[in-house]
């Protein structure tokens, strides 16, 4: 495993970003500490793709103070892979060093995909292309995983499989994360804290007290989705 910088990895203060008159962002407030995983959820349009873009340096149109210690990766909801590059190019796609071969098969290794270094993307299903996504953000080993609703287009199998695959990943390396989301219940099952982002601002920051592997059937799940829910503005049902 890396060795990861202690205290806060991400710290931000009064990030503000409008488009045209429109503040989508209006004084955002957010810390990550080093190995923690950070569920962001809010309504379409709430700004939390704007907010981990600025995070990942992709907004220079953004105001306020802000500041990421350490390495940091993005995967994006769409696996954005070059069509005519083979998986293990894309991989190592930026990647720089004299054990790049070896680093990008340990990565596919972990992902579940050794020995489909020579495929091309388009012999890949959804979610073996995701795989290669979370692979090449792994080979820069970051401090910072930055997850821009990275299972949202997946069937609801293989996105469970990719769960999965995340919170064991998380485990053995340690990194910290920002995972953008609509879904409550992948929010409670990967992450140790929930934001609630309305109006521009964080509205609600919550604590997940529940120890892994979780399942939506755990004491506690319940009481947590209710709450998340109700910040989010869904009605019980009837």
């Amino acid at each position: 495993m890396a060795t990861r910088p202690a205290g806060d990895v991400v710290t931000a203060t009064a990030v503000r970003r409008a488009f045209g008159e429109t503040a989508v962002l209006d004084g955002v407030d957010l810390t990550i500490g080093a190995g923690e995983v950070v569920a962001l959820l809010g309504g379409s349009g709430s700004g939390k793709t704007t907010l981990l873009r600025i995070l990942a340096g992709l907004d220079p149109d953004a105001t306020g103070d802000w500041r990421v210690r350490g390495s940091l990766a993005v995967v994006f909801q769409e696996h954005r892979l070059l069509p005519w590059k083979r998986v293990s190019d894309n991989v190592a796609l930026g990647v720089a060093g004299p054990d790049v071969r070896r680093r990008t098969a340990a990565a596919l290794a972990e992902v579940g995909l050794a020995g489909r270094e020579r495929a091309w993307p388009a012999e890949l299903s959804g979610g073996q292309s995701q795989r290669v996504a979370v692979a090449r953000a792994l080979v820069r080993e970051p401090d910072l995983l930055l997850l821009d609703e990275p299972f949202g287009s997946l069937d609801a199998l293989t996105r469970l499989r990719m769960q999965a695959l995340f919170g064991r990943l998380r485990a053995e390396h340690g990194f910290a994360a920002l995972l953008v989301t609509h879904d409550v219940e992948e929010a409670l099952l990967l992450a140790d804290r929930t934001l609630v982002l309305d109006g521009g601002r964080i509205v609600d920051d919550a604590p997940v007290p529940l120890a892994h592997p979780r399942a939506p059937d755990d004491p506690g799940f319940g009481t947590l989705r209710r709450h998340l829910l109700d910040r989010l503005g869904v009605p019980a049902a009837a």
